[in-house]
């Protein structure tokens, strides 16, 4: 069972594709990747600027994404925890993620209304 890691609330988590790992978004402004089995913390995800409000897995297992109300969703190396990409340009809170069951687009849902559609691999914002 998971019971330290995170310094403020827990907002939102998410099963690997596998079933392997989760990963957790709080109020502490970070991500956390565990091992589902044990417990055991992986990786600290560190880069938002406010509350980490939503958070899902890539279909591959690869890439985590995760929305903040910092006004930014970030894509993150699954396994090392890098930061790979930064979608920016949304207008308010990042309030729901989700990938596209190919893994090729992700979808970016924002507090004023808005939903916004992103190429997965390159961050370029799609019409």
């Amino acid at each position: 069972m998971i019971n330290k890691g995170h310094t403020d609330s827990t907002c939102c988590v998410a099963y690997s594709p596998d079933g392997q790992r989760l990963v957790t978004g709080s109020d502490d402004y970070t991500a956390k990747v565990w091992d589902a089995k044990t417990g055991t913390e992986l990786l600290t995800l560190k880069g938002h600027t406010n509350w980490v409000y939503s958070i899902a897995y890539s279909p591959d297992g690869q890439r985590i994404v995760t929305g903040s109300d910092d006004y930014t969703a970030k894509v993150w190396d699954a396994k090392t925890g890098t930061e790979l990409l930064t979608l920016k340009g949304h207008t308010n809170y990042v309030r729901s993620v989700a990938y596209s069951p190919d893994g090729q687009r992700l979808v970016t849902g924002i507090a004023d209304g808005k939903t916004k559609v992103w190429d997965a691999n390159t961050g370029t914002e799609l019409e």
